[in-house]
């Protein structure tokens, strides 16, 4: 039988609700939500990526390999028939795919690299992010071999989890044993991620997923469920996905739909979300409403995942009073220093961190107070973001050591210490042995002394948040303001190419500036919102216990 609907890749680890969307005819001219400027970056960037994986790929195979023709004027169906014809040629390398679909099982898609193995063809991705961590274990190959049988236990790497790669290696193995082209035996498939050095190959049977799942086996569960979710959407059945926050939303660009049938509905997701709104969702609990009405104090109808119970019960009571935050506390403490520094970090993806900005305060600095910032405009990585890095903690330092040779206290503070804390480590480990470069064990007993204060863990703890944790959340609460409207961790990835000329126009003044100034008031909101923490006017927020 012949699917009416062939699905991508990507259907596994989207929302259903998305899935239904994109596959209900009536929803084909509905204004969607703009394409978000850093996530286009990111596509451009992994493209231009790839570009430069087939570039050095050619190097090596010469005319073994062969690159199907792609472009706006070369349709879908003309760059299947040309793969097809590769695969029966028994072409050795075939890149840029785009294979056969299978019309029975409902698949279309391509794969970036396709390997002939002695009996078939074997799928291998290419990523623009880390496929390895250091450590051992993982089975590699060197990219002037790609192919499974040159695979060896690599001393040095251990395998990233990466759940979404191996899921579309699933996809592709399950299109190349639908078109007969498959390898014979054991389903293997390999990536090549951002280091761009060395296949990592993945057995796509073995049972390492939760309950011992292969990733094939939760590849077909998924897959088979979306492919009913948009079937239904197609007929136009009643939808198999109903609308529900999570995590995804807020890239989606269906959100503005969702948002709306939401709000309407007033449901329940809008304060619990993901899992947890499930979990209400099947004891009855549908709505914000209907929880605000629970009671709280004794034993909590369900256990959440996301949260303790009666934190969701009063979170629904605040959304319902639009309030965006309220204490847990009547009172708590706010650790302080005789001197105290606000700390930002700035970094590009992955690749490295430009900019550790600074705001020295207190009654008894020695040195003038206020913001600095210590930066590296070379395109990362680059041996420049040490020096930069250097002359951050060479500073940071100082500032610590003099106020303890003053008998004066101190502290730095960041907010949600997980992004300064890895490019902290990090930076120390990649550059260990250059000019001013501290031991990792230096920055590790910093981090986990009292000088250092995450205050997203204090807002954790003692606040609930109806509308997020994040600082541009949670600060102007405090009465802060950031100057640039298009103030943001997506924006600043945009700017940040401009500023240091990554797309071969010349380095952006304008735009290193608004990084600069971006970067100070994001210290500045830190300051703030402790200082607001520390400050009476903390009282005048809601307490949770009066809700």
């Amino acid at each position: 039988m012949t699917s009416q609907v062939q699905l991508d890749a990507g259907v596994v680890t989207r929302c259903r609700r998305r899935v239904h969307l994109e596959n209900d005819p009536a929803m084909r001219d509905v204004v969607r939500a703009p394409a978000d400027p850093a996530g286009e970056q990111r596509k451009a960037d992994a493209t231009e990526h790839r570009r430069q994986v087939a570039s050095a790929l050619a190097k090596v195979f010469g005319s073994e390999l062969m690159e199907i023709p792609h472009g706006p004027e070369i349709s879908t169906a003309d760059r299947e028939r040309v793969t097809l014809a590769a695969m029966r040629m028994g072409t050795p390398y075939i890149w840029g795919a785009a294979l056969p679909r299978d019309l029975t099982g409902g698949r279309r898609g391509g794969i970036d690299l396709l390997v002939k193995d002695t009996t078939g063809y074997v799928p291998v991705l290419v990523v623009r992010h880390k496929t390895s961590d250091p450590g051992q274990g993982a089975r590699t190959s060197p990219l002037s071999h790609p192919l499974p049988n040159g695979a060896r236990v690599d001393p040095s790497r251990k395998v990233r989890p990466q759940p979404r790669d191996q899921l579309r290696l699933a996809h592709a193995q399950r299109q190349l044993q639908a078109s007969g082209f498959a390898k014979h035996g054991r389903a293997v498939a390999g990536v090549i991620g951002m280091d761009a050095d060395v296949v990592v190959w993945h057995d796509l049977e073995a049972a390492t997923w939760p309950g011992g799942r292969t990733a094939l086996s939760e590849y077909d569960a998924r897959f088979s469920d979306r492919l009913a979710v948009a079937g239904a959407a197609d007929r136009g059945d009643e939808p198999l996905a109903k609308p529900s926050r999570i995590v995804e939303c807020k890239s989606c660009p269906w959100w503005p739909i969702c948002d709306d049938e939401l709000k309407s509905t007033r449901d329940v997701s809008l304060v619990a979300r993901g899992e947890d709104a499930v979990a209400l969702r099947k004891v009855g609990v549908t709505t914000v409403d209907q929880l605000a009405e629970l009671s709280i104090g004794g034993k909590p109808l369900l256990q959440l995942v996301g949260m303790p119970f009666d934190d969701a019960v009063i979170l629904a009571r605040a959304w319902l009073r639009d309030l965006t935050v309220v204490r847990r506390s009547k009172s708590f403490t706010v650790p302080r220093a005789d001197v105290e520094v606000d700390v930002d970090m700035e970094s590009f993806g992955d690749l490295g961190a430009y900019m550790w900005g600074c705001w020295l305060s207190g009654e008894n600095v020695d040195e003038e107070p206020g913001y600095r910032a210590f930066a590296t405009w070379d395109p990362v990585p680059s041996d420049d973001e040490a020096r930069s890095f250097a002359e951050f903690w060479t500073w940071l330092t100082a500032v610590r050591l003099r106020a303890r040779a003053r008998g004066l206290s101190f502290r730095a503070y960041c907010y949600n210490e997980l992004a300064e804390n890895r490019w902290l480590l990090g930076s120390a480990e990649r550059f260990k042995g250059m000019p001013g470069i501290p031991p990792v064990s230096a920055v590790r007993e910093f981090i986990k002394s009292d000088a250092w204060v995450d205050l997203f863990g204090i807002v954790r703890e003692e606040f609930l948040c109806a509308h997020g944790k994040g600082l541009k959340t949670i600060a102007p609460v405090a009465g802060f303001r950031w100057r640039d409207p298009e103030a943001g961790g997506e924006n600043s990835m945009r700017w940040y190419r401009d500023a240091v000329g990554m797309d071969g126009l010349p380095p952006d003044d304008v735009q290193r500036r608004r990084l600069v100034e971006y970067n100070e008031d994001d210290v500045r909101a830190t300051h703030a919102l402790r200082h607001w923490m520390s400050s009476e006017e903390i009282n005048e927020l809601p307490f949770a216990g009066d809700l």
